[in-house]
C-alpha cells in the first residue's frame, strides 16, 4: 500500500465533536499541519468523514 499525504485546509470551529475528533486522531492540531499515513482502511475511512476539511495526496 502507499502513504497518504494529508493537509488540514480549513479550521474545525463550528465541527462537529466526532469530525473533531477525527482530525485529532489524523494528528491534525491546526490549518497548515501536514501529517503522512499509510493507506490503510481505517485511515481511508477517516479521510472520508472530513474530506471537506483536509487535503489528500497520495505519495509513491
Amino acid at each position: 500500500m502507499g502513504k497518504l499525504k494529508i493537509t488540514q485546509v480549513k479550521s474545525q470551529i463550528n465541527r462537529t465533536q466526532t469530525q473533531k475528533r477525527t482530525l485529532e486522531a489524523l494528528g491534525l492540531t491546526r490549518i497548515g499541519k501536514v501529517v503522512e499515513h499509510e493507506a490503510t482502511p481505517s485511515i481511508s475511512g477517516m479521510v472520508s468523514k472530513v474530506k471537506h476539511l483536509i487535503s489528500v495526496e497520495e505519495i509513491k
